[in-house]
This record gives C-alpha cells, sequence and structure tokens, in this order.
C-alpha cells in the first residue's frame, strides 16, 4: 500500500458535499503534502489560486512572497519576470527598482536582490502576469508545490480547496 493510499482517507472528507473542518485542513495538508505527487499538490494550488473563494491570485502570491526565504522569493520572482517580460516591471508601481536590477544584463534576480522586493510589488506583478500570461498560475503552483511547509501559511479554507482538488484527482485516478 503507497502513502497516497494511507491518505486517502483524509483525502475522502474533501470529496463531494462533505463537510470538514478549516483548522483540520492544516494537518491532513501536511500528511497529503507528503505522500501526494507534487503535480497533484499543483494541481490543488491552481485550484486555490483561481478559485472564487479566496483572495485574487496576485494578493495570495504577495502573501507567499512575505513569507518566504529569499531563495524561494527569487524563484517566483524569476517566474513572474519570465511571464511579464522585464520592459513591463517599469510600468508597474516600484518597478522600476526591480527593473534597474534587471538592467546589468542578468534575466535573474538573486535571493539577495529578492529581500530588497515588496509583497505588494509581487502582488501588482502577479496580477499583471496572470492576464499577460494565464499560464502563470499552474508555473506558480508548480513552484510553491515544492514548498509545502509555506503553502499552509494560506489558512485552512484555502487548504481545504487545495485538498478537495487532490482528491478529485485520486478519484478520477
Amino acid at each position: 500500500m503507497s502513502l497516497f493510499d494511507q491518505v486517502s482517507n483524509v483525502l475522502k472528507q474533501y470529496t463531494g458535499n462533505a463537510t470538514t473542518n478549516p483548522a483540520n485542513a492544516t494537518d491532513h495538508f501536511d500528511q497529503v503534502a507528503q505522500a501526494a505527487p507534487q503535480s497533484a499538490i499543483a494541481e490543488g494550488l491552481s485550484a486555490v489560486f483561481r478559485s472564487d473563494q479566496t483572495p485574487a491570485f496576485g494578493n495570495l502570491l504577495g502573501g507567499l512572497f512575505s513569507q518566504s526565504n529569499g531563495e524561494q522569493e527569487a524563484g517566483i520572482l524569476n517566474q513572474l519576470i519570465a511571464s511579464v517580460g522585464p520592459g513591463t516591471l517599469a510600468q508597474l508601481a516600484g518597478g522600476g527598482a526591480l527593473a534597474s536590477l534587471l538592467g546589468g544584463g542578468s534575466n535573474a534576480v538573486t535571493p539577495q536582490q529578492a529581500q530588497n522586493i515588496s509583497p505588494e510589488l509581487v502582488q501588482q506583478m502577479a496580477a499583471h502576469a496572470e492576464k499577460a500570461d494565464p499560464s502563470i498560475v499552474d508555473k506558480a503552483s508548480a513552484f510553491y508545490a515544492q514548498h509545502a511547509t509555506l503553502v499552509k501559511t494560506l489558512g485552512g479554507a484555502a487548504l481545504s480547496i487545495a485538498l478537495a482538488k487532490v482528491a478529485e484527482r485520486q478519484k478520477a485516478a
């Protein structure tokens, strides 16, 4: 029996019309994140980022960014920059500073540089990126699927949505 099979009882709580307590979602997410493939977690996060029951994608990314370490900050920033392009950065409020960091011919932000970027700028970038390149939601989801501890900062309601998507995927398999 795989570890993923062992958490199937947890996932059953998130299928169909099952009512779950969001307070348990953090512990359940921990269990599932250890057992499920990262692709399943990424699908769950995509569902959270696209849900009308959660804040907008940009708000969620800004919140995750504010809880991230330097490497995580640089990782998501580089994903966003790839989606919006360095030229668009200068048009965003506060984006000029980030654009100037990239002005030396580098297309990547370092962890040290990322620590000087505000969560508000990330929020703006993410909102703009989502409009310009909707696939950024899936890219950001795949990125954060690698950082399950950080994802838990989204809260129980968001984690319940992610777990419901993982449960739906498992049921379909």
